[in-house]
């Protein structure tokens, strides 16, 4: 099984470099995570309006403890993250095989007890639900 994990890693990496960097880092606009473009490949709980919207993450108990177990369940999922200072973290996810790659973004609210979430797809105009996907696997897997 490594062998064949090794060479679906391989054409992944090889196949990745194909498709281009986000012009722009993401980041917070006015203090909130950007909405979604309007197209299906994005979702995102915070935007004030907009077709694909998706519940944040809540949690009980210390805010500083969910988000550390935030950036463990994005490693966990194969996740990398490329910022994160503590309010506002920005990940990574390529998917496999095609090499496309996820930007996903998260803002803590503490004071709500819950972490806004974006998931968008940098490339195409539907994802087949692999971003909504990404994000309920990303919740039940904070509650476990």
């Amino acid at each position: 099984m490594d062998i064949f994990n090794d060479l679906l890693n391989g054409v992944t990496s090889a196949a990745s470099g194909l498709w281009p960097a986000p012009q722009d880092h993401p980041s917070l606009q006015d203090g909130k995570l950007r909405p979604c473009p309007g197209t299906p490949n994005c979702v995102c709980s915070e935007a004030d309006s907009g077709p694909f919207p998706v519940e944040p993450v809540a949690f009980s108990g210390e805010a500083d403890a969910a988000w550390k177990r935030l950036a463990k369940v994005i490693r966990d999922m194969g996740g990398r993250i490329e910022t994160d200072d503590g309010e506002y973290l920005w990940s990574t996810f390529t998917v496999p095989v095609f090499g496309f790659v996820d930007d996903v973004e998260f803002r803590l609210d503490g004071t709500a007890g819950v972490i806004h979430v974006r998931s968008a797809s940098r490339l195409g105009f539907s994802d087949l639900g692999v971003n909504r996907a990404r994000v309920d696997d990303i919740r039940h897997r904070m509650l476990s």
